[in-house]
């Protein structure tokens, strides 16, 4: 649907339209049953109908919508951006020295924005909001920080279920893209009020909490002090956190003034809303509606696993342009059909939580498909287990295969060796890291976890340790240095060996390459070598 051009409306009212008629219809939280197509279409048209009556009324004295995003945020936009103070200012001239930052922000953004945009118009609030999951999180749904704090709007895991962002094996409404942005402005419309309408200090709160920036206040107003956003003494992140956002819309209003180039992003839906009613396998769903498991993934970052979660929320975002291809698909599709299941026998040996683990599944829906109480199996018994329908790597944003990629990332970027440890009874990330010497931080990162994550017990860390200094020198070295080599024309492996006195061995494994591949002239190595004895 699209608004004629000779249409002349204010902005608010061309906003209210698009919301009503394009948006928010068939986007509710978790808790509420989400509007069907039906529903969907008789909404939009009840809409249409009353966008005619008040064209009509007011004699076509309007303007047409805007065609970008970007305008739309920039007619929305309520804050004082204080360009006089030297802290945006320095956080201006940040983002100017990377220019090409902002165009991977908007590759990220482009199939959220107009919802988080609009989300933000229907609640009357500053669409320099919409602009905060930059600042939060680059607009990546699947960022995960060393504080715990997941999504785009990067909540920890109290504060989401608080505001009702379910958090389990299969689903973390945290990056939920409709659920975690409803739970966003929420909570700073509520941080808002709390300080009196001053949105400063209500961003300021979101990011270090409202009880840091309440005792901020406090001791300002026991000196006598402003009790400003500026005034306040608060956390070195939330000093920079809040004039990070403000130059970020200063660049966005006036991009032309700075030379920047947003890329355009349309002013129409990206995605609709389909209600599934139950269980779906995420590679069957992408195919139905004809797009790839990515961008289904990229849609519906929440799902952590292979299918949509067994307890819901029980609906997918597809693209705008699918919608029909994949409601006739699913309309065709009987239910005990979305879910491939397949019969396991038991085995001598075998576990819930084993079972559950070769299948990439949960032991409680294995417990509630085969109504078992508790953990006790018998071997010989069968099992109806959900299965994936397609091989894991398929499913190429699922949590473990995310997982998979970074391990793949780590290693071509270092020079580490991948190791392991199984977690037992009393391990703890200290402990473990203390034991590999490496730091705790580090080894949650590498695992895709936080420092604050629990450990079950029989999970597999993997841990990625400097190379031994024995297997690549002689037991009289002095000092071992890094030196980058740059392949010269005429040599080979034994020369390169034979002038900095280590073995063609190592310089394969080193550098990952096989006796059989030739060196090529400008080819870069990585040697381990005793600077002592070098040549």
């Amino acid at each position: 649907m699209s608004i004629q051009s000779d249409m002349r409306l204010t902005n608010k009212t061309v906003f209210s339209f698009c919301l009503s008629s394009l948006v928010l219809t068939g986007c509710q939280t978790i808790t509420e049953k989400p509007t069907t197509s039906d529903q969907y279409t008789q909404q939009q048209s009840t809409s249409v109908q009353a966008f005619k009556a008040k064209q009509s009324h007011n004699s076509g004295q309007y303007a047409s919508a805007p065609s970008d995003l970007w305008q739309v945020t920039r007619d929305e936009m309520q804050l004082d951006l204080h360009l006089e103070n030297e802290r945006v200012q320095s956080q201006l001239k940040s983002f100017l020295k990377h220019p090409t930052y902002m165009d991977r922000i908007v590759k990220r953004a482009t199939p959220y924005y107009f919802h988080i945009v609009n989300e933000a118009i229907k609640r009357d609030i500053p669409t320099e909001l919409a602009l905060l999951p930059i600042v939060e999180s680059a607009y990546d749904p699947f960022a995960y920080s060393h504080g715990r704090a997941a999504g785009a709007w990067q909540f920890i895991p109290s504060t989401g279920k608080y505001f009702g962002l379910t958090q389990n094996w299969w689903y973390d409404g945290r990056r939920d893209i409709i659920s975690s942005t409803d739970a966003a402005y929420k909570y700073l419309s509520q941080l808002n009020k709390r300080f009196d309408g001053d949105w400063l200090l209500a961003l300021a709160a979101y990011n270090a909490g409202g009880g840091t920036v309440s005792l901020a206040i406090k001791k300002n107003k026991r000196q006598n002090l402003p009790t400003d956003f500026w005034s306040l003494k608060l956390p070195k992140e939330t000093m920079a956190y809040v004039p990070k956002l403000l130059a970020i819309a200063e660049l966005v209003k006036n991009a032309e003034k700075y030379n920047v180039a947003l890329k355009p992003m349309p002013n129409q839906p990206y995605f609709s809303q389909i209600d599934t009613q139950s269980q779906i396998d995420i590679a069957q769903a992408a195919t139905m509606a004809g797009i790839t498991t990515k961008e289904l993934y990229l849609l519906n970052p929440g799902f952590n696993r292979w299918a949509t979660a067994p307890e819901g929320p029980h609906r997918l975002l597809v693209p705008v342009a699918n919608k029909a291809q994949f409601n006739k698909a699913l309309s065709e599709l009987p239910a005990d059909k979305r879910v491939q299941w397949t019969r396991y026998t038991i085995k001598s040996g075998d576990s819930l939580s084993t079972i559950a683990q070769a299948f990439e599944t949960s032991v409680e829906l294995i417990r509630k498909t085969n109504n078992i109480a508790n953990n006790n199996i018998r071997a010989g018994k069968t099992l109806l287990v959900p299965t994936a329908s397609q091989l894991s790597s398929e499913y190429v944003l699922s949590q473990h295969q995310r997982h998979i990629q970074k391990q793949k990332n780590i290693s071509r970027t270092t020079d580490r060796k991948d190791t392991y440890h199984t977690v037992k009874s009393g391990d703890s990330f200290w402990s473990i890291a203390k034991t590999h010497n490496v730091g705790v931080r580090q080894l949650a990162s590498w695992n895709s976890m936080a420092p604050g994550d629990s450990l079950a017990i029989g999970k597999r860390l993997v841990i990625w340790s400097k190379p031994q200094q024995s297997v690549i020198s002689s037991a009289d070295r002095q000092i071992i240095r890094k030196v980058g080599y740059k392949v010269r024309s005429g040599d080979s492996l034994a020369r390169i060996a034979g002038k900095f006195n280590v073995r063609i061995d190592d310089i394969l494994q080193w550098n990952k390459i096989s006796k059989r591949n030739y060196l090529q002239p400008g080819q870069r190595l990585t040697l381990y070598v005793d600077v002592t004895r070098s040549n």
